[in-house]
C-alpha cells in the first residue's frame, strides 16, 4: 500500500512538472508528457474508438495506462522490489473499472437493446438460446473482468518470482556456497539483469494490453449491432 501511495504521488508530481508551464514550443518535460499522452491517444483510444467516442473516454483510459505502467515498474526499482500490481486487489479494482465503463457505454448508447443483444444474439434459433445465452453471459459479463485482472496479476507475479530466483541464487552461490560454486553467481546475476530489462518491457506491454482491451470492450458495447 505504501508503494501504491508513492506511485500516485510520483505520477501527480511528474505530470504537474511537465504541464505547469505549457508553451507553444514545448520544453523537454512538456515534450515527454505530450509524447506519452499522444501515444495513448493515437494508438489505443482514438484508433480504437474513433474521434468522438475516443475523446469521451480518453481521460480515464490515459490515467489507466500510466497508472498501470508505474504500478508495474516498481518491481525493478531498488528498495521497493515488488510490483504494486502483483497483489490481486489492484488488478481486480482496475478490471472492475474497465467492466463498469463497458456496461455504462453499452447502456448509454443502446439502453433498450444492449443487454438483450449481448445475451440473445440475432440469427440464433430460439431453442439454442438455452445454451448460447448462459455462455454469452459468462464470457461477456464474468470472464472479461476476471481474465483482465488475472492476466495483469500473473505476469507481474511471474516476473517478480524470476527476479527473486535469480538474485537469491546469486547470493547463495557467492556468499554461502563459496569456492568454485561462486562462479555460478556470474551466470545467475547476468540472468537477473536480463530479466530486469525484460520486466521493463512486460510492465509497459501489460499496461498497453489492459488499456487496449478496455477500449476494445467499450467499442464493442458502442457497436451499432447493439
Amino acid at each position: 500500500m505504501l508503494i501504491r501511495f508513492l506511485v500516485v504521488a510520483v505520477l501527480l508530481l511528474l505530470f504537474w512538472l511537465g504541464t505547469r508551464k505549457m508553451r507553444m514550443v514545448p520544453g523537454r518535460g512538456q515534450s515527454i508528457v505530450e509524447l506519452g499522452l499522444g501515444f495513448v491517444r493515437d494508438n489505443m483510444v482514438i484508433g480504437t474508438l474513433g474521434e468522438k467516442d475516443g475523446r469521451r473516454f480518453l481521460p480515464v483510459l490515459t490515467a489507466m495506462f500510466f497508472f498501470i505502467v508505474f504500478m508495474n515498474i516498481t518491481g525493478i526499482i531498488p528498495f521497493l522490489n515488488i510490483a504494486a500490481s502483483s497483489v490481486f486487489g489492484l488488478p481486480l479494482v482496475l478490471a472492475i473499472i474497465s467492466y463498469v465503463m463497458f456496461i455504462y457505454a453499452g447502456l448509454r448508447k443502446h439502453p433498450g437493446a444492449f443487454l438483450k443483444n449481448s445475451l440473445f444474439p440475432s440469427g440464433v434459433p430460439w431453442y439454442l438460446y438455452f445454451v448460447v445465452t448462459p455462455i454469452e453471459f459468462i464470457s461477456t459479463f464474468i470472464l472479461r473482468p476476471v481474465t483482465l485482472s488475472i492476466r495483469l496479476l500473473m505476469n507481474m507475479v511471474a516476473g517478480h518470482m524470476l527476479l527473486v530466483l535469480c538474485f537469491s541464487a546469486t547470493h547463495f552461490f557467492l556468499f554461502t556456497a563459496g569456492g568454485l560454486y561462486s562462479l555460478f553467481s556470474v551466470g545467475t546475476f547476468a540472468f537477473g539483469l536480463a530479466f530486469t530489462l525484460f520486466e521493463v518491457l512486460v510492465a509497459v506491454l501489460q499496461a498497453y494490453v489492459f488499456t487496449l482491451l478496455t477500449a476494445v470492450y467499450i467499442q464493442l458495447a458502442l457497436a451499432e449491432e447493439h
